[in-house]
């Protein structure tokens, strides 16, 4: 049976309100949190009740009395609807347990949304099952009338995307209909033309992959036309942001929006939207990687014994990059660390969490120990985020652009081979200009494998699934490693 656990948002609107936050324990790993919707005054929010874990806190309303009775009210209205839906909440969790493999906080939301009329005594799986069944059946019938960008933007309302793949689509999506202009502006044959996810065809997707490829020496070419092109989009999709200049794209890029482009339509097809099949025969190819860079255990603890006493900014984000080349998570891992992540069995410390690449595939929990040295971050910064979070954590760009200065105040500029990602060509830049939270990772990685050089066994401190390709380019045999192999047959 699911447990709730009720916390306050430290955020407040207009009216001094904050909304009331519902933590789900299923498992110990597996503890979601959901906005009830439910705002109160901050000071009904009181403890209840002290365990061995804390204080239980609830929704307490204040007494009545001759001036407070619109206050009450608020306050009974806030209780009732707050207990109502953590019964709701609780009755969809407990009907997907035991019925469903994976069990997290994007189906347990939809499920909630199938059942929002409903109370939580007539929730059931089948209830659910059923209202899944309704969903498509209406989908089906809707699937005649949806444009191309609306089933595009219907696609990112219901993926559970990075932010970052979020952003990737969107581009995508501007480049198609810009397409989809350009073929109606230039060719007199095709003025209506019009893509449709049940008429596409390999050679139109062929043809947009090769203007995706040349569309900026073709804007070159028709610079009042896509003077136009570029500031309107179609209106079945916010694109949120325009841009006003299209720049090269290199193999790597061509290769993530086609694989994007591909991903939409195997969406398509596994919810029974279309059989339309474009993309069968189509070689979307891998994308060309070079030899990871990260920083050596010499230039990191050089990094770590600088004294940034007199800026304690960049003192914070050098401690925050530091736990990270210890831990070796991902950042949009990283910054959802609290010390509810914190396990503490037979007396080793350690980090346990989810990755979030693989929570809706086939999750599995990374338990990586803390030496020493990362207890005492943990240690230095306990209670200091007052969202609760291990560490008091910026924005990626701004943590990023943080890890850049901390790394050329401390001289660490050696200089590193990458691939460029427009031309492929190889490029020597110093360390410290192209640095990124990614690079702690690296760092976790490329140095572990030189100390034990077992790929099974870092993997699952990093968190990559087994077989990942991912994680083969992370292991640099460098000179060091091969000299130590060739000596074997000394």
């Amino acid at each position: 049976m699911a447990t709730t656990q009720l916390k306050l948002s430290s955020k407040t609107d207009a009216n001094g309100r904050s909304q009331v936050i519902v933590k789900l324990t299923i498992s110990r790993q597996n503890r979601p949190c959901f906005k009830s919707g439910v705002f109160i005054s901050p000071e009904w929010f009181r403890p209840i009740q002290e365990t061995k874990k804390g204080f239980v806190y609830d929704v307490v309303v204040p007494k009545k009395g001759k001036l407070n009775v619109l206050e009450v009210r608020e306050a009974e209205t806030a209780k009732s609807m707050l207990v109502a839906y953590v019964g709701r909440l609780t009755a969809v969790c407990n009907a997907l347990v035991g019925n469903e493999d994976v069990v997290n906080h994007d189906s347990i939301e939809d499920a909630m949304t199938l059942t929002r009329n409903r109370d939580a005594a007539s929730i059931t799986y089948q209830v659910i099952k059923d209202a899944r069944l309704l969903r498509e059946q209406e989908d089906s019938e809707s699937s005649t009338t949806k444009t191309f960008f609306e089933w595009m933007d219907y696609y990112l309302s219901k993926k559970d995307l990075s932010e970052g793949r979020k952003r990737g689509f969107r581009v995508l999506v501007r480049i198609l209909s810009r397409y989809q202009s350009f073929i109606r502006l230039t060719d007199k044959q095709r003025k209506d033309f019009t893509l449709d996810i049940h008429t596409l065809d390999k050679e139109t997707v062929e043809d947009f992959f090769d203007y995706m490829a040349n569309e900026k020496s073709i804007s070159e070419e028709y610079p009042e036309i896509f003077k136009s092109l570029l500031a309107d989009y179609p209106v079945e999709f916010t694109p949120k942001h325009k841009n006003s200049v299209i720049e090269e794209r290199g193999h790597n890029i061509m290769v993530g929006r086609k694989k994007s482009f591909k991903a939409f339509y195997n969406w398509l097809l596994e919810q029974n939207y279309t059989s339309n099949r474009p993309f069968d025969g189509i070689t979307i190819g891998a994308e060309k990687h070079g030899t990871p860079f990260y920083l050596t255990l010499e230039e990191r603890n050089i990094m770590a014994a600088w004294d940034f006493s007199n800026n304690k900014h960049l003192e914070r984000q050098r401690d925050i990059f530091l736990f990270q080349t210890l831990v070796g998570c991902r950042v949009s891992d990283l910054m959802k660390l609290t010390n509810d992540n914190l396990t503490d069995a037979e007396g080793v410390l350690a980090i346990e969490y989810i990755p979030r690449k693989t929570k809706d595939k086939k999750p599995f929990v990374v338990s990586v120990p803390l030496n020493d040295r990362a207890r005492e971050l943990v240690e230095k910064y306990k209670g200091v985020d007052a969202k609760g979070r291990l560490f008091p954590f910026i924005s990626s760009q701004k943590y990023n652009d943080a890890i850049k200065d901390i790394l050329t105040i401390c001289e660490i500029k050696r200089m590193v081979t990458i691939l460029n990602p427009t031309t492929g060509e190889s490029e020597q830049h110093p360390i410290n200009e192209i640095a990124s939270s990614h690079m702690a990772r690296r760092t976790f990685i490329g140095n572990l494998y030189k100390k034990v050089k077992d790929p099974n066994l870092i993997g699952k401190l990093s968190g990559h699934v087994e077989g990942s390709q991912a994680f083969v380019r992370y292991r640099d045999i460098d000179m060091d490693v091969m000299k130590e192999t060739v000596s074997l047959i000394d």
